[in-house]
């Protein structure tokens, strides 16, 4: 009895994983024959869980959606990360999120093991979150859970698209992956009116349902979506570019530069190379001078003359200011920026 039961929570933690199994895959992983993974499936459903099963060659079983969310299979780390994230979603950008996260975690952590739930209490008593601008826009977690839903099922999109400049377009694509910044959600998919990869912020994104059909994924446009995305935001949307020789090793920028900010590549141990964009040369000679971090002009020349001019106002400024010092204030000393 002590074993069906292990490979029933086994067969439901499967389930759970992946939406869809042939019979012939789960007797592999359970070790077990295709007949006596039917068996299980129907102590499943007396137990009162929604397994639904589709006949012929190319059918399988897929955990359906039933009137109560069954009870969730985590192992110990799987539980603290996801007690952790409800901790900390609400400083993710969605839309609602924040009380929504408090019932679901008081939830989790009426189940949790004790001592997970001091590893889980620990990290959220002694940790402050450090809140986004009035810049960040939220997304509805249900246009999230809608957008993935597409892309797990390979479902065509179709969507009202809201430019920057305020003009909507109407667009159909094949959505692939999700992308989250420290302030804004993306969408990575491939446009069919446009035929070539594009990225859209998800909170200008409003569905115009039905999607579908299923398509085949596409090669994506880059192994690091990341990446893609980061350059994509920072560098090609601007009209000003720049490339910068930073002397300092590549983690170290990281932590000054965020990914919405410009892409990072490694030199060598000692320096990266840094791609930017802006509006203009002005706003991008404000950016870097704010990273704190040695610098040389790559690309534009342009740009050495643009610093040049501010070098030139800072000076008169300074000038005519005589004694700076009165204007000094302390506020407390900060290790590491």
């Amino acid at each position: 009895m002590l074993e069906t039961s292990a490979r029933l929570l086994r067969l439901l933690s499967l389930l759970q994983a992946h939406r869809d199994w042939s019979g012939a895959d789960l007797a592999e992983r359970l070790g077990v024959t295709p007949r006596t993974v039917r068996r299980d499936v129907e102590k499943l459903r007396e137990l009162g869980y929604p397994v639904n099963a589709s006949p012929g060659t190319g059918g399988g079983y897929q955990l359906g959606a039933g009137a109560e969310l069954p009870p969730l299979l985590l192992d110990d780390e799987e539980a603290v990360a996801v007690a952790v994230g409800l901790r900390t979603a609400a400083g993710h950008g969605i839309e609602g999120i924040g009380e929504t996260s408090v019932r679901a975690l008081a939830k989790l952590e009426q189940v949790l093991p004790n001592r997970l739930r001091r590893r889980v209490s620990a990290l959220g008593a002694f940790t402050v979150p450090m809140l986004h601008g009035a810049d960040s826009e939220t997304v509805d977690p249900g246009l999230l859970t809608e957008l993935a839903g597409a892309c797990r099922d390979s479902e065509r999109l179709r969507f009202s698209y809201r430019a920057h400049s305020g003009s909507d377009s109407r667009r159909t694509v094949e959505p692939h992956r999700l992308v989250c910044t420290e302030r804004r959600w993306y969408l990575v998919a491939w446009d069919l009116d446009r035929a070539d990869w594009r990225t859209f912020r998800v909170d200008r994104i409003t569905p115009t349902p039905p999607h579908g059909p299923r398509f085949t994924p596409r090669t994506p446009p880059a192994e690091d979506l990341a990446a893609y995305v980061s350059r994509g935001v920072s560098v090609s949307a601007y009209a000003a570019r720049a490339v910068l020789l930073l002397k300092a090793p590549v983690a170290e920028a990281a932590r000054r530069v965020p990914p919405s900010a410009g892409v990072l590549e490694p030199v060598d141990e000692q320096t990266c190379r840094l791609t930017a964009g802006a509006p203009d040369l002005e706003v991008l000679v404000i950016h870097v001078l704010l990273m704190g971090i040695d610098f040389e002009v790559v690309e534009p020349p342009e740009l050495i003359e643009v610093m040049a001019g501010a070098r030139d106002r800072l000076d008169r400024a300074l000038a005519g200011s005589g004694d700076s010092s009165r204007f000094r204030g302390g506020g407390g000393t900060m290790d590491e920026a």
